[in-house]
């Protein structure tokens, strides 16, 4: 056993003190700086965004392309993963957790002790990763749990551990530990990664250099695997540029970069938005490792770097581009075509989605889902192309996609606004039985468009639909239909839902009411009126 540090281990988060037994390579804390980490969960283990675990190289070899490898750049801030933020906790896990982030630390482990807790080494992997405010108290912890169990703690215990002590920018303390690891057989890839992660996040792409450069001393191959955990943490931090230049110092060393390496690179690209970043990468990744059908997420994230950043022009180049792949049997997946789509639908430019659409919809493995559809056929409905808009439906239907409200709403409207009244009506129907609600702003208009078109028996069956699901607000619409049924040479059925309406407490308004007393009136019917009334006042 390593020789125990002779002073007790004291709070990162209070003041420096000695690294806790079982570390075999004491190094007094750094002071608790005041800037706070980067990041709220550990990093990952692996150039792909994954828990850190023990296997992480083999995790890492993984050739499942079409996963994001990077999150993207994490947001700044002082917080980190909380035990309050987990309502769900076992009894116990919350009872370990309170009392490192309420105790002192030089009273942590009597207070543990006092709490006559019984663990296990999976309960000391929970309590660290909800602990990363307060890393003093967490390294007494786990000092006090390894004496409960023989110190056999799991390499995923270790791993937390040094990414506890990375994130909270206590570098040195973290390197001791690493080394502690590498005594106890512990370290592997994952430990590098939360290392990596670490310096990144705090803005040292030199030191994520320098991490790489030493991982053979500590018995971790420098392969092309842990590279990409490199340009992942660097990538991810915004630091793309120096990413690019590693890869290409990572070459010269013979470490030959494989199409996850150039995927990383252009998705940092892509988040940076450097286009001509891009398009370098891109043609180098050609050139070094050729066309790749299963390197899917490259495609996308140069694909959508010209999108998104590059305006129209962008677009007909990323269409350009598409060729140039189907060309070659490649494809880019569906996070292109529906970011494509979703930029073709800002413009109302139904003539390139149809284009791309064509070329990429339900070929080489891009299989659109229900809101490309709606996107799609929203962009259809703008250019007036009602036909094609129903092919895509019937399109949808056969791949076994369902049509959602939005996409019935989107065709009511558009068949509404172009008076297209008895498909409109057979759409609304279809609607009703498919259990796909019409917006409120869809069956005012479409109750007001029958109404003026003289079909008081659809107008009638929208409104009662509106009552039905309480499409509220009802006064408007229904002051609206009582009115028009009047007009209409329609006085029963505008009598029958005004007082319908006043049985609901629906307002009528004054003017609604006046114009029903007039006709009332005239045919002798006042009592028809007084009893609407006596209604209306009594809700």
């Amino acid at each position: 056993n390593p020789q125990e540090i002779s002073a007790a281990a004291g709070g990162c988060d209070e003041k420096p003190q000695a690294l806790p037994y079982p570390f075999s390579f004491p190094h007094p804390f750094l002071p608790r700086p005041r800037r706070q980490p980067t990041t709220r969960n550990p990093p990952p283990m692996s150039h792909r965004k994954r828990p850190l675990e023990e296997d992480s190289r083999r995790v890492s070899r993984s050739r499942s392309r079409s996963r994001s490898r990077s999150p993207g750049r994490p947001k700044r801030g002082p917080s980190f993963p909380s035990y309050l933020d987990a309502p769900d906790l076992p009894a116990k896990t919350r009872l370990l957790c309170e009392i490192l982030a309420k105790t002192p630390s030089s009273s942590v482990e009597a207070a543990l002790d006092d709490a006559g807790v019984r663990i296990n080494p999976s309960d000391v992997e929970d309590v660290l990763k909800l602990s990363y405010a307060s890393p003093g108290s967490a390294l007494k912890f786990f000092r006090w749990a390894g004496e409960r169990f023989g110190h056999h703690h799991t390499p995923y215990a270790w791993n937390l551990v040094v990414d506890l002590l990375g994130k909270n920018l206590h570098f040195e303390a973290m390197w001791d530990a690493v080394k502690s690891m590498r005594a106890e057989r512990l370290i592997s890839l994952a430990t590098f990664a939360s290392v990596f992660g670490s310096y990144a996040a705090a803005a040292r792409p030199d030191d994520v250099l320098m991490a790489f450069e030493v991982m053979d001393l500590y018995g971790v191959p420098r392969d092309v695997t842990a590279l990409n955990s490199v340009l992942s943490a660097i990538c991810r931090e915004g630091h793309t540029a120096r990413a690019r230049e590693f890869l290409d110092r990572a070459r010269r060393k013979m470490i030959q970069p494989d199409p996850d390496s150039y995927a990383i690179i252009l998705e940092g690209c892509e988040n940076e938005g450097s286009i001509l970043g891009a398009k370098e990468a891109f043609e180098e990744m050609v050139v070094l490792v050729g066309w790749d059908p299963a390197n899917v997420a490259a495609y996308d994230s140069f694909l959508t770097t010209l999108v998104k950043w590059g305006g129209s022009p962008g677009l007909d180049e990323a269409i350009r581009y598409v060729n140039k792949m189907r060309e070659r049997q490649c494809s880019p997946g569906v996070k292109f075509l529906r970011i494509a789509l979703d930029e073709l639908l800002k413009a109302g430019d139904a003539r390139r989605a149809s284009t791309l659409w064509e070329m990429m919809a339900w070929r080489l493995g891009c299989y659109p889902d229900v809101g490309m559809y709606n996107i799609m056929i929203s962009l259809l409905c703008y250019g007036n192309q009602i036909d094609e808009a129903y092919r895509c439906m019937d399109e949808m239907v056969t791949y076994g996609i369902c049509p959602d409200a939005k996409i019935y709403n989107s065709m009511l409207q558009f068949l509404l606004k172009g008076r297209k009244l008895k498909d409109a009506a057979v759409m609304f129907n279809e609607m009703v039985k498919n259990e796909c609600r019409p917006t409120h702003g869809n069956c005012t208009t479409a109750l007001r468009i029958y109404l003026d078109s003289g079909d008081a028996e659809m107008a009638i069956k929208i409104w009662k639909y509106m009552v039905d699901k309480r499409l509220n607000p009802l006064e408007e619409t229904g002051n609206l239909l009582i009115n028009s049924l009047r007009d209409l040479d329609k006085l029963p059925e505008a009598c029958r839902y005004a007082e319908d309406m006043a049985e609901r407490g629906i307002k009528l308004y004054s003017a609604t009411l006046s114009r029903l007393r007039i006709n009332l009136t005239k045919l002798g019917k006042g009592s028809l009126y007084d009893q609407i009334l006596r209604k209306w006042k009594s809700h």
